[in-house]
């Protein structure tokens, strides 16, 4: 039988769906058997003493942000906004504008395991900053009444020191996030978070919890400041400090490309060396369609001409570029290992001079300060000043550098200007890497006062988005290959569903009217057939970025085929008010496949006859 999609389940506790993953004998009539929980873990349990006294932080609210991260997002969705971006159709690139938290929870089942580094540059809470006032429920609906100035609510709440909780109040505010950011994480993955004084000894004190204290991987300081000026005590702090954990100790980023001497297992007639990473892309787009400019030959062993064939014989793409990938070649660092079938993997082949034999230091130098940071936004926007404190993009290209290679998903939530975003696309052009991002910021207001206002714009991310469109258009103009630059852009908005909200109570008319206006009316006026289908992409696990194909052979509906590296399966989307017989008959379907459709469109012996063919999902 079919199967309703329906969104909001918000009460569903992410914890509690993986605990019954992994050991559902815990678990009685839906709840926890705390005893049996027990019995499994016999050797983890503390005496009484313990028990009273732990070692760790605490503060006021911890529980209640602990809880915001395990919730499912209610009511929401993140909505396309085409024209709003640069070459939007065939870049990996994603800006989000909207609540970090909302959209983090969002992007939770699309992106679970798949970003390889994350960078973040928060609130340093120095007695003058902001932070989000997060709510429990009813997150979009609270979202979306501040962006309008509703009541004269704001978006952000002070947060001084004179006031009652400062530290608790920051806490409470990161807690969320960084546990939904580990969710994302791939178990290679990285975390960098900048931080100033006022904070960093709670913010590592609150990552060893999130991240595990194994998982640290070190404190890394840069000068950010120059010249004179005194703080309190006569001391001139002219540093701020970079956070860094793994998601796994054994195989995190920065413990695999510490190699020793020992480890370089082969040798060739330069000297030492040991295989590196496939030079063939694998994963997400990775087919010759989905980068065309990295289809192309190179010399290979016998002199033969070799093509990025994927391992199902399909053809691909390189990592990287034509000239960096000739340079691999050309100085001996490729190695070809061929396949049954004849045609060849590259890897590339690390040896002792390979930066990447080296330790990293904790000092990062190089780095620019942050008004070399401001600078650069300020060559940007034509000499206006159109944003305060920005990070150098000298930085984010060095922790890039450390945190990931050349084909992976970097994330930043707290894009601010959109320095991260930046340094991606400059290394994809200089270095012709293949990294993506996704960054997400809020629609904070500007004062009016400010140049930015007086120029036309009236938030932050505005200003963000303009960023990204000028640096991404003036990379294009110095010749750099389009495919990693530019960015699609996307909104926090209301569902497409009609949400039902709980109701608790005795009063059979009421739950029947729910009842009833969740099977009668499921959709929201005005939607849209490109809006529900993000949607669904988010609901079934499909990243922003999956490739859309139309089935242009099926003449007598509009059916979208969604795929994606990411996912084993493919996803057709059809929203026709009806469904016709010769498309249910001509859909190339797999067993694995999930079809979603109006529920209305389709006959009672359609949805039997799909049902034998893949998993009908409908709306």
């Amino acid at each position: 039988m079919s199967e309703r999609i329906v969104p909001g389940k918000g009460e569903q506790n992410i914890l509690k769906e993986k605990l019954l993953a992994l050991c559902p004998e815990i678990f009685q009539d839906g709840k926890l058997n705390v005893e049996a929980l027990q019995t499994l873990l016999p050797d983890e349990l503390e005496d009484e003493e313990q028990q009273r006294e732990h070692f760790g932080l605490n503060w006021p609210g911890k529980t209640r942000a602990r809880q915001l991260a395990l919730q499912k997002p209610v009511g929401s969705t993140l909505k396309p906004c085409p024209g709003e971006g640069v070459n939007e159709e065939a870049t990996q690139n994603v800006f989000i504008e909207g609540d970090n938290l909302e959209v983090l929870k969002l992007l939770r089942e699309a992106y679970s395991d798949q970003v390889k580094m994350i960078y973040i540059d928060p609130p340093y809470n120095t007695g003058n900053d902001f932070v989000y006032k997060d709510s429990f429920e009813d997150s979009v609906e609270d979202y979306l009444a501040k962006t309008g100035q509703k009541d004269g609510k704001t978006l952000l709440v002070a947060n001084p020191k004179a006031a009652g909780r400062f530290h608790s109040n920051w806490l409470n505010f990161m807690l969320p996030r960084l546990r939904i950011a580990k969710d994302l994480m791939k178990e290679t993955g990285v975390i960098f978070v900048s931080i100033g004084s006022d904070e960093v000894s709670n913010l590592k004190a609150v990552m060893n919890e999130v991240f595990g204290e194994e998982n640290f991987i070190g404190e890394f300081v840069w000068q950010s400041k120059k010249g004179g000026g005194s703080d309190s005590g006569g001391i001139v702090s002219d540093h701020e400090y970079v956070l860094c954990f793994g998601n796994s100790t054994v195989k995190s980023a920065l413990s695999r490309v510490q190699i020793v001497a020992e480890e370089l297992d082969k040798t060739d007639a330069i000297g030492q060396y040991r295989r590196g990473r496939e030079l063939n892309k694998w994963g997400a787009n990775s087919r010759r369609e989905d980068r065309p400019t990295m289809w192309f030959s190179v010399p290979g062993p016998n002199s033969e001409q070799v093509f990025p064939i994927r391992n199902d014989g399909s053809e691909g793409c390189w990592r990287f570029g034509k000239k960096k990938m000739d340079e691999f070649v050309s100085k001996g660092n490729a190695e070809f290992v061929r396949r049954d079938d004849g045609t060849y993997i590259a890897y590339e082949k690390i040896r002792t001079t390979d930066p990447r034999t080296k330790p990293y230091r904790t000092y990062l130098s190089d780095t620019g300060t942050t008004a070399d940071g401001s600078k650069t936004v300020k060559e940007i926007f034509e000499g206006n000043k159109v944003f305060d404190f920005a990070k150098p993009v000298k930085l984010l290209k060095q922790l890039i550098s450390i945190g990931a290679t050349g084909d992976e998903i970097i994330l930043d939530f707290f894009a601010g200007s959109g320095t991260t975003a930046q340094a991606v696309m400059e290394l994809n052009a200089e270095q012709e890497l293949n990294l993506s991002y996704v960054c997400v910021q809020l629609p904070e207001s500007i004062d009016s006062n400010h140049t930015a206002y007086k120029l036309g714009y009236r938030t932050v991310s505005q200003i963000t988005k303009d960023r990204l469109r000028k640096v991404s258009n003036a990379l294009v103009a110095k010749g750099g290959d389009d495919s990693g630059l530019g960015f699609a852009a996307y909104e926090l908005a209301k569902s497409n569903f009609n949400v039902t909200k709980s109701y608790v109570g005795s009063d059979v008319g009421q739950l029947t009217i729910g009842f009833q206006q969740a099977t009668d009316k499921p959709l929201v006026e005005g939607w849209t057939k490109a809006d529900l289908t993000t949607e669904i992409m988010l609901l079934e696990g499909f990243p922003l970025h999956s490739r859309q194909e139309p089935q242009v052979q099926l003449m007598e509906n509009e059916v979208v085929a969604i795929t994606s590296d990411f996912n084993a399966n493919t996803l057709y989307v059809c929203l026709d008010a009806q469904m016709q017989d010769d498309t249910v008959e001509a859909l190339a379907l797999g067993r694995e496949d999930v079809l979603v459709c109006l529920d209305d469109a389709l006959t009672d012996l359609q949805k039997v006859r799909l049902d034998d063919k893949l998993t009908l999902k409908t709306v």
